[in-house]
């Protein structure tokens, strides 16, 4: 049994607990002490820890006794976190959606000798492990991958709640996305190239560009063609749009009878109230990787997974939690397990590659229902 830490106790931070403490002593650790009471309440075997994690020299204190370190802090928190966690030399697996590349850190993990497994959760995380994998075998030459979170009941006017921070969704609303389009690297804005895709089980969905390929970009430079594009209940575009072309993003400073404030802290303020995933209300997490390419004999080859997951009634766990949340602690138990021990700062796609880490992967999301179908 190991001693892990995680650090954030959100939707997914506490399902990551949840799951890693049926075979190890897990803290849960947050600001936030109603998140924490959230934790002890459904299993008193988590401990807990009142954590700012920006008071770096009390953070690298608190990591000395864990064996392995989850972190799942919002996404401005995330570099800087995982850059103390790694000075305090300990392993990590991270989710936090960071606009930084963590692939800067690399040379750092490795003078600590640290295993850093980051942007381990559905996307980015799973798909960049399935690429992992059929890369070793296969001359790639397209990948896409369309993933969103969705209520399974829609609430005019956006359809859509969100299962974390909406600060980091607006993010990924307004930071340029890339792609890799013929061998170049393309730069849009996020809510463009909409096109409505059709989804079993779920109808029609639109599909946006989105900064999503991340580490890809730098680690797979050699397939021509990657793109990555969010899911959202059409409709839902136009009205994120009137936003951000109104200003409601924006961060600099307005002044309004005498109070400073930013629209986007405005802004947040108030779709959290709309967007909020209330506690066990259903949602479903869907997503289809695609990948084309040839094999060692030239012939063609196009393979597709896919993934319909909703929320868990009998664990009272949302679908975004459990996609997420279940890749995450299937990369804690690799490195505990000693199947994946390289030092170094390691995406995905860098874990998927090993047939071993794979099929354990697989096999431990399927152990927990969370299933990926594949089409060849």
């Amino acid at each position: 049994m190991y001693k892990i830490i995680v650090l954030g106790a959100g939707m997914v931070g506490s399902a990551i607990a949840l799951d890693l403490v049926k075979d190890h002593e897990v803290t849960s650790a947050d600001l936030d002490i109603r998140s924490l009471d959230k934790i002890t309440a459904k299993n008193k075997n988590i401990s807990t820890l009142q954590l700012d994690v920006t008071d770096k020299k009390s953070l690298k204190e608190t990591l000395k006794p864990f064996d392995l370190v989850v972190c799942a802090v919002p996404g401005f928190l995330g570099f800087s976190t995982l850059k103390s966690i790694i000075e305090a030399k300990k392993d990590v697996v991270d989710i936090s959606f960071f606009a930084e590349n963590a692939l800067e850190l690399n040379d750092l993990a490795k003078q600590n000798q640290v295993t850093a497994i980051v942007d381990c959760g559905v996307a980015p995380g799973m798909g960049n492990i399935l690429l992992g994998y059929h890369n070793e075998s296969l001359k790639i030459t397209d990948f896409e991958c369309l993933v969103g979170g969705l209520p399974a009941i829609k609430k005019w006017p956006f359809n859509y709640k969100a299962p974390f921070s909406p600060t980091d969704v607006i993010e990924e609303y307004t930071r340029p996305a890339r792609y890799i389009e013929n061998s170049k690297l393309i730069t849009k804005e996020a809510l463009s190239d909409v096109e409505l895709i059709e989804f079993d089980q779920v109808g029609t969905l639109e599909a946006f560009n989105s900064d999503g390929l991340r580490s890809l970009i730098f680690t797979m430079p050699h397939i021509p063609n990657m793109k990555e594009k969010t899911l959202r209940y059409p409709g839902h575009v136009e009205f994120i749009q009137v936003l951000k072309q109104s200003g409601f993003f924006e961060k600099t400073e307005i002044e309004i009878e005498g109070q400073k404030i930013t629209p986007i802290d405005f802004t947040s303020k108030i779709l959290f109230k709309e967007w909020l995933l209330e506690e066990n209300e259903e949602e479903i997490t869907v997503m289809r990787i695609t990948i084309q390419g040839t094999d060692k004999d030239g012939k063609e080859q196009k393979i597709v997974y896919n993934l319909l997951d909703r929320y868990n009634k009998e664990t009272q766990t949302s679908s975004m939690a459990r996609t997420t949340g279940y890749t995450a602690t299937a990369a804690v138990n690799l490195i505990l397990k000693k199947l994946f021990h390289k030092k170094g700062i390691f995406p995905p796609e860098l874990v998927g590659k090993h047939k071993v880490c794979f099929d354990f992967v697989l096999e431990y999301l399927a152990e927990r229902e969370v299933v990926y179908k594949s089409i060849e």
